[in-house]
């Protein structure tokens, strides 16, 4: 079996323990696998507590003076594996045509799929990269937003992009995406006056005024979808006020909500929206904006992602936005990005597996758009 068989490739990255933040081992891992294939590697690591160190990695191919360049992007971290595990989560296994293990899917396999075809791609056919991140399951603060910070410094952008998220649903080569909705997040309080129940006169309430507000978020429909995008929807998360005591009127209450949205929105502005809402309940406002929507337009780029996987598996790939966010929503800022990877069904599962023959068959996927993007 070749050295860069895809399906041993994703067993030494699955046994290598890497819950985000992710640093070392499975760093070193994958420099081992990139580094006799001619790849320059940089490591570094960034942040700090609580939400870093995170290790990242950019690692670059040349090919010819002019020539193009493909990049290959993901995560090597992954989220906790939980209980419950037929086999160790971290000891990848195989059982009836399966591979078992934490990341197998999402996305330990695919980084394994692609230095897989990158080892059976010719250093004069152009340019490669890999753009690989400890903090994509995270916060996301410290990982391919500095990544893309080095990119820029070394002047290695890439001319395309693929990240090798799962985006299969039924089965490989089903389902491409194009494009992410946008994701931001706020926690809303509002404040009153603490004091006994049987005196209501000598307090302020604020929960009749937080759900109030709640009320006039719930009844608001952001739009009716566009042409690549789903309705953006705005969900309620969290409600807390924390009065453990039956005879007091609480001084707070809290609220948290998740609005996922399309390309008729901005995340500014809908944190204006709220915060104009809010106002009218005497409410407080904190937002954070994990990212802005984007889409990739169908055209020379996806049509040669659905040639090579047609080639591969008989399929013709459905163009989606659908789905939650991922690290496509920093790298589309560099160049144009689609995403593909492996079936998503058992990610972030227990027991989480993929088919073996869905990472050669993959391979064979990312060697085809491969070639093709440094011909393009």
């Amino acid at each position: 079996m070749s050295a860069c068989d895809p399906i041993t490739l994703a067993e030494r990255l699955i046994d290598c323990e890497s819950v985000t933040p992710a640093t070392g081992s499975v760093f070193d891992c994958l420099q081992g696998m990139l580094a006799p294939l001619g790849f320059e590697i940089n490591r570094f690591v960034a942040g700090e507590a609580p939400d870093g160190p995170v290790e990242n990695m950019f690692a670059i191919r040349r090919g010819p003076a002019g020539s193009r360049h493909f990049a290959f992007a993901g995560h090597l971290d992954v989220v906790p594996p939980g209980e419950g595990w037929t086999s160790g989560p971290f000891k990848a296994e195989r059982r009836g045509g399966l591979l078992y293990g934490r990341g197998a899917v999402d996305m330990k396999g695919s980084i394994a799929a692609m230095v897989a075809a990158a080892a059976e791609v010719p250093t004069e056919a152009g340019t490669l990269s890999f753009i690989i991140t400890g903090d994509e399951e995270g916060p996301a603060r410290y990982g391919t937003v500095p990544l893309i910070e080095l990119i820029r410094e070394m002047k290695a952008d890439p001319d395309l992009c693929l990240v090798g998220e799962p985006t299969s649903v039924h089965r490989l080569g089903d389902m491409v995406k194009i494009g992410r909705r946008g994701s931001v997040n706020m926690w809303i309080a509002c404040k009153g006056a603490q004091g006994h129940v049987a005196y209501p006169h000598l307090a302020d309430n604020p929960i009749p005024r937080l759900i109030a507000l709640l009320a006039d978020l719930d009844s608001l429909e952001l739009d009716e979808g566009t042409e690549w995008f789903q309705p953006s929807n705005l969900e309620i998360t969290d409600l807390e006020v924390g009065n453990k005591a039956t005879n007091v009127i609480p001084a707070e209450a809290r609220a948290r909500i998740s609005i996922r949205f399309n390309d008729r929105h901005t995340g500014a502005g809908l944190v204006a929206m709220v915060e104009d809402i809010a106002r009218r309940h005497k409410g407080e406002v904190r937002a954070v904006i994990s990212g802005e929507s984007f889409i990739t337009l169908p055209g020379d780029y996806s049509t040669l992602i659905a040639e090579a996987v047609k080639a591969e598996t008989g399929l013709d790939p459905e163009l989606s936005t659908s789905g939650g966010t991922s690290d496509a929503r920093f790298l589309r800022a560099v160049c144009p990005v689609v995403e593909f990877g492996l079936c998503n069904a058992t990610m972030h599962k227990k027991d989480e597996a993929v088919a073996l023959e869905d990472l050669s068959v993959l391979q064979r996927i990312y060697r085809r758009i491969t070639i093709s993007a440094l011909r393009a």
